[in-house]
Order: structure tokens, then C-alpha cells, then sequence
């Protein structure tokens, strides 16, 4: 098997003085669509959060993307966060400007220079989630499923190994919650790591992948046919 992207071994995590996860063991690879389930303050995000490095690992031994997490320095971060897309639950879109020069921004800001090449990767990632007609349009002339997909197709633009997304479904109604769900899982089939946390367990069974749950500062992940709908 392939080298995992992520891997982590006796890992504890902390928020300031307290621990919030530990012995975190997980070894996650390419093309693998991956929940996180836990009750709020379980340490999800928290997790999530030291896979690209805005919380720092406590202690053990975390790889991400071959950088050694423990010992990371602050100036090679954004060349670790550069081949991985995060998908935020409350989109952080920038309001004043089009979806199209939301999506510029994020490549100019990543180096991209070329105009031709901008709009041909644009207009390739809006296609990717469904959403080419709407370039044109400001956020808030979207809906929220909509809306969505535009923060997806920002996390897609620089094709990234790892695509996070914490609670991407949390503001969404059940059905467009199950698109993206569905759109998700297409892009790990496509190669990419998919991590996602959610509350909705009722998309663990229509939509399988790997399945870790935080409870008592503790992970581990959960065997096919354990997983009780409804109790996280």
C-alpha cells in the first residue's frame, strides 16, 4: 500500500493547558473518504486543526504530507496548507466581490499569474461541483447548498492531496446536505483524501467511508455496522 498522506502515532492534542485528545493513531491514504464523529467538544475540529497546523501536535509522532508536524516550522506552512483545500462550515466567502473573483483571488494569492490560465481553472473547478453558470453571481445571490460549492471548488483550485471539511453539511438541509456530501465522496474516488466531520450519521450509511469517533479524549475508529444512527 501507498505511503499514508497522514499519519499519526500516540499523537496528543492540546487547547492551551488542556488535553483534548491522546494516543491519536490513524494512518489515512489517497482516495480515502474518512468521517470524524464525536459530540461538540469532542476534538474533531481540534484534530482537523493540527492536520494543517493552526493547533500544534503536544506530543508523538504526526507526518502530514511527509512534513513532521511536531517540528514544523511556522514559514513552511503555507507550502503545506498550498496541497490542501479546507471546506469551512460557515463558507467565509468574500461577500463584496463574484464568485469568479472570489476564486481568482485565492489563485493569485497561491501564485498563479497567468489571466488565460486563471480563468481555463476557474471555469474547470466551477464545472467540477456544478456550478458553471454561476461565476457571475455574488454569494449572496446563492443559496446555501450553492454556496457551498463555491467554497468547494476554492478548496479544489490548486488540486489538493487532502481536501478537510469541517461540518460542511451543519448549515444545510438534509437533502442539499446529501449533495454534498455526494460531491465529496466523488472527489476522494477521484484520488484526493477526503476528511470530513459531521453530526449527521444518517450520511455514514448512504455515503460509506472510514470512520473514526471522538469521546473521552480518545479516538478510534468504528467497525462497519456499529455505527447507532442517531447517537453520536
Amino acid at each position: 500500500m501507498e505511503e499514508a498522506l497522514i499519519q499519526y502515532k500516540n499523537v496528543t492534542v492540546r487547547q492551551q493547558e488542556l488535553c483534548v485528545l491522546e494516543d491519536v493513531n490513524m494512518n489515512l491514504h489517497k482516495g480515502e473518504f474518512v468521517y470524524l464523529i464525536g459530540k461538540v467538544g469532542s476534538g474533531k475540529t481540534s484534530l482537523m486543526k493540527t492536520f494543517y497546523g493552526e493547533l500544534e501536535v503536544a506530543g508523538g509522532e504526526a507526518v502530514v504530507l511527509g512534513y513532521d508536524m511536531f517540528r514544523l516550522k511556522r514559514k513552511s506552512l503555507p507550502q503545506l496548507r498550498r496541497r490542501m483545500g479546507i471546506v469551512f462550515q460557515d463558507f467565509q466567502l468574500l461577500t463584496d466581490r463574484t464568485v469568479n473573483s472570489n476564486l481568482e483571488f485565492v489563485l493569485r494569492a497561491t501564485g498563479w499569474k497567468n489571466r488565460g490560465e486563471i480563468a481555463d481553472r476557474i471555469e474547470e473547478v466551477l464545472g467540477m461541483v456544478g456550478m458553471s453558470n454561476k461565476g457571475y453571481k455574488l454569494p449572496n445571490e446563492l443559496s446555501g447548498g450553492e454556496q457551498q460549492r463555491i467554497v468547494i471548488a476554492r478548496a479544489m483550485l490548486n488540486s489538493p492531496q487532502v481536501i478537510l471539511a469541517d461540518e460542511p453539511t451543519g448549515n444545510l438541509d438534509v437533502e442539499t446536505g446529501r449533495g454534498i456530501t455526494e460531491l465529496l465522496h466523488d472527489i476522494s474516488d477521484s484520488g484526493s483524501l477526503v476528511i470530513m466531520t459531521t453530526h449527521n450519521l444518517q450520511l455514514l450509511r448512504e455515503y460509506p467511508g472510514k470512520v473514526y469517533r471522538c469521546a473521552d479524549h480518545r479516538i478510534a475508529e468504528v467497525a462497519d455496522g456499529r455505527i447507532d444512527v442517531g447517537v453520536v
